[in-house]
């Protein structure tokens, strides 16, 4: 059954902006269980989806299955409890820069949760283990590097648990290196906390080893998915000019 193997599915969705539409009917279904990775044009549309999956937009048009329940009709409140499902490692990591690293992970705990400081601090330390971040609760951003700060965001995110963890271009601005480290903790996220991931990524590379998904957002709409391997076989020239990075082509730079 759908249900049973899609975790997020989105029928129709469409946005405009005044007289410019950004999504224009799209359609996309998001398996359980898997790295599914949206890829797409500077501008094309690729944040304004994911806000409209957290709730933090409304579409014109269209709907959003999370988990089978259409999220569009309801109200804030109603999305409140939806985004506890939700974990996001936003593109700047998006710490508290005023707390230490150990307080910005446990800040959703204090927020949403019961526990005692005790808890809180148990996980918290577990969290921190599991990126690689051991010992390091006591320092502050600033003093951390770019890698080591949505490595923390990365902790934060999987704080409560969550069933589905959001990465806006989680590799944007780092080394190779680091950027690789940050692919492999998303597959950890997949493997060892058992959360679907979905990911917005610029870095095609990286894409190619770590998604079992890839959809393209081109105009508006979803015009490719598929398998890494099927992804690099497409014949649609869109497709073939995006992923080799190609100036010449039927993408226009504006």
């Amino acid at each position: 059954m759908e249900q049973d193997r899609y975790i997020i599915r989105i029928e129709g969705l469409t946005k405009s902006f005044g007289t410019f539409t950004i999504l224009n009917g799209l359609n996309l279904n998001l398996e359980k269980d898997r790295v599914n990775i949206i890829i797409g044009r500077s501008g094309g549309g690729k944040s304004v989806l994911i806000k409209h999956i957290i709730g933090l937009l409304k579409p014109d048009k269209g709907r959003i299955l999370v988990r089978d329940r259409d999220i569009v009709p309801m109200s804030e409140r109603e999305m409140a409890h939806v985004r506890r499902e939700f974990g996001m490692l936003f593109q700047e990591a998006a710490l508290f820069d005023s707390l230490s690293v150990e307080e910005n992970v446990a800040f959703p705990l204090h927020e949403h949760t019961s526990k005692s400081y005790k808890e809180i601090m148990t996980i918290v330390q577990d969290k921190l283990a599991g990126v690689g971040l051991q010992g390091m609760g006591s320092k502050m951003p600033a003093e951390l590097s770019g890698g080591m700060r949505k490595r923390v965001g990365l902790a934060r995110a999987l704080v409560m648990e969550p069933k589905i963890v959001l990465f806006d271009e989680p590799t944007s601005g780092l080394d190779p290196v680091m950027g690789a480290t940050i692919n492999d903790l998303i597959l950890r996220t997949k493997d060892e906390f058992g959360a679907t991931c979905i990911v917005i990524s610029h870095d095609i590379s990286g894409t190619m080893k770590i998604a079992d998904n890839i959809f393209m957002l081109y105009e508006g709409k979803i015009i490719v998915q598929g398998s890494p391997e099927e992804i690099k076989e497409s014949s649609d020239p869109v497709v073939r000019q995006f992923i080799r990075g190609e100036a010449k082509g039927p993408i226009q730079i504006n």
